[in-house]
């Protein structure tokens, strides 16, 4: 049985509308207050996180950095931080990520190569085998390796945005009513601005590898995809 994935919009509203909401219009001393909002906007990241967890039974490396990631952001808030732990925060997570793709590229199992040049979605068998007979295979590894380079490069590019979006929005001291309708303002603009780019990006970089295939192959679409 297939494994039902987690729904984008699901997390969308979770993990950003919803905090930022709260953030926002809740803050103030006549609602929540500034640190009872933020508990309640943290509260539903990490609840959607657990739920994930509980229902999947998987928790990977990503999962695990978005987590601690929410609990920093409340830490900070919470004890009154300096505002430029926020942004090393912000520029740390991605920054953690791309690393790790980065790093991956010298290992056996380079992330782009899990990701996307797997039996779960191509026919690697006939795919291999067209390269072999083009003698194409090398230059084909070259091209998994290029584009492990770039889907890291899409990690880096979110670490500056979000250093540079917490230093520009989030300017008022952690723990007031300001602060956390600045966070609300920034988690918000950090969709359009961050993610959406970011999303693009990783299309891109799928899209090189699969016209790579069918340059290096010859294969049609229907050839080289395992359609259910």
């Amino acid at each position: 049985m297939t494994e039902k994935k987690s729904n984008p919009l699901t997390d969308l509203i979770f993990n950003v509308i919803v905090p930022s909401v709260v953030l926002m219009k809740l803050s103030g001393q006549e609602q929540l207050g500034p640190v009872n909002a933020l508990i309640l906007a943290l509260a539903f990241p990490i609840v959607l996180g657990g739920y994930e967890l509980i229902k999947h039974k998987k928790f990977n490396f990503i999962s695990l950095l978005g987590f601690v990631s929410v609990l920093l952001t409340g830490g900070i808030g919470l004890l009154e931080l300096d505002n430029q732990w926020l942004a090393i925060k912000e520029a740390l997570i991605p920054g953690l990520i791309g690393l790790v793709v980065f790093v991956s590229t010298f290992t056996k199992y380079p992330v782009v190569t899990k990701m996307i040049f797997n039996d779960a979605v191509l026919n690697l068998s006939l795919i291999k085998e067209k390269l072999t007979q083009n003698g194409k295979l090398t230059e084909f590894n070259k091209c998994l390796a290029q584009s492990n380079y770039l889907f890291a490069s899409t990690f880096v590019f979110s670490s500056i945005m979000n250093y540079v979006l917490a230093t520009t929005i989030v300017t008022s001291p952690a723990g007031s009513e300001a602060f956390n309708e600045e966070l609300g303002e920034m988690t918000l603009l950090s969709y359009p601005m961050i993610a959406i780019p970011s999303m693009l990006m990783m299309f891109g970089i799928f899209y090189y590898v699969w016209r790579s295939i069918r340059r290096m192959t010859n294969l049609e679409a229907n050839q080289i995809f395992k359609m259910q």
